[in-house]
């Protein structure tokens, strides 16, 4: 998710939950309002009542009119002595309209000159208050929508103006590439922390430029003075062994030195290989068929390994499989998968080779499965270790399929080793 986006939806719900708990208590804060004004309305109301009735007791006999009704009735001297004011909603049946409507009922007692005590129960309607409320609940609903929408918008487009900076550093650093020079930043902002973050990010940027270059010349010094000590090895050892002064156990530690010498070679050119993969110096790519490849290579490494007697399946899929990779290292990496398989096989085995236009299969015989922890790793050898492997074939073909987004999996399945490139 977007650093904008996490932003505005974290400051949206902030503000909707804000504006909910606002309204709730503004809406109840207006119906106390209301309520207590009407309540104080009574008790004047009320109050008026009580002074004509003891001015003219005929008014005891009186029952109020439409809009207000009022009701005395007679009660002992210990009730009226202990009596309490009360507040309430109730209903009352009018006759005109035939239906109940809602009143705010309001009950007192006052005593009398000749000392009866009365209670009064006097009734207000109240339709006009709660029409009120209703007009005010939808009134301050599309308020607060009108508000929140206006605020959301208004939150989005700043974040926006803030976060162009960042969205113009983050789309310089797509740009950036090893081996290449590092292009010009032009991120002119008032907001300090972009602007630091961008001179870090710059100055980053042309360290690791510097220290790439440093690294591509020691790989290349070193795999150079390295292959030329190894060469002369070599050739001083093939003199050697044409010598007719060396006995059978002497050749055959020469010969032995000779291997591990090979070997060696391999292994430097190998490590120089993965370097650079992993380095980014192969930039080129194009659309290269692996289908193409398997057909070139597969014969060759058959009659290589021809003394194994294994027996081969091959299967295509409808369309080739195109991988968009340099085409030596597409080259590279199908080569170590299969000779991988052929290497590790065991005597009359079996080798299935499956394409499809999105993925690669490659399986062969085996006993034990292999750890998929340390597979791909450097120097990391199968339980049956051959001398003629350097232990970098599975971990540089690894490095290829990331190198090109692609998804370099294994797992064992009923005596069958599995390797499966997925595009």
């Amino acid at each position: 998710m977007k650093l904008l986006h996490y932003t505005y939806r974290k400051l949206s719900l902030w503000l909707l939950g804000l504006m909910a708990v606002w309204g709730v208590l503004f809406y109840y804060t207006i119906i106390y309002e209301v309520m207590d004004e009407t309540d104080d309305a009574l008790e004047n109301y009320a109050q008026i009542i009580i002074n004509n009735a003891l001015y003219d007791p005929d008014v005891l006999n009186t029952e109020g009119n439409l809009m207000s009704f009022y009701y005395f009735h007679p009660i002992s001297v210990e009730e009226g002595e202990n009596y309490r004011d009360m507040f309430y909603d109730s209903h009352v049946y009018v006759e005109s309209e035939d239906e109940n409507e809602p009143v705010r009922v309001y009950r007192t007692a006052f005593r009398m000159p000749g000392g009866q005590f009365y209670e009064l129960e006097l009734m207000i309607s109240t339709l006009e208050r709660d029409d009120m409320v209703n007009a005010m609940f939808w009134y301050l609903a599309a308020l607060f929508v009108l508000f929140l929408c206006c605020t959301s918008v208004g939150i989005r487009l700043i974040l926006q103006k803030i976060f162009r900076p960042l969205n113009r550093l983050m789309e310089w650093l797509q740009h950036l590439h090893p081996g290449q020079e590092v292009p010009p930043l032009d991120n002119t902002t008032e907001i300090r922390e972009f602007r630091v973050l961008g001179e870090v990010a710059c100055d980053m940027a042309k360290r690791n430029r510097k220290a790439y270059e440093e690294q591509k010349q020691f790989i290349e010094n070193a795999s150079h003075e390295l292959q030329t000590p190894l060469a002369i090895a070599r050739g001083k050892l093939e003199l050697m062994a044409e010598s007719e002064t060396l006995s059978e156990t002497q050749l055959q530690e020469l010969d032995a030195i000779y291997s591990t010498l090979g070997r060696a070679v391999k292994l430097n050119k190998a490590l120089l290989l993965l370097s650079r993969i992993e380095n980014g110096q192969y930039a080129e790519a194009e659309d290269v068929s692996v289908d193409d490849i398997l057909d070139e290579l597969l014969p060759d490494l058959m009659d290589i390994y021809e003394h194994k007697e294994i027996e081969l399946h091959r299967s295509k899929g409808e369309k080739p499989l195109i991988l968009h990779a340099n085409a030596s290292l597409a080259h590279i990496l199908v080569t170590n998968l299969v000779k991988n398989a052929l290497l590790h096989n065991k005597e009359k085995g079996r080798l299935v080779v499956e394409t499809t236009p999105t993925s690669l299969v490659i399986a062969n015989s085996g006993d034990t499965p292999l750890d998929e922890q340390k597979l791909f790793h450097r120097f990391a050898h199968s339980v049956d270790r051959k001398k003629d492997s350097t232990g970098l074939g599975l971990a540089i073909s690894y490095a290829i399929a990331s190198n090109y987004s692609l998804q370099l999996a294994y797992h064992w399945e009923e005596g069958m080793h599995f390797f499966t490139l997925t595009k």
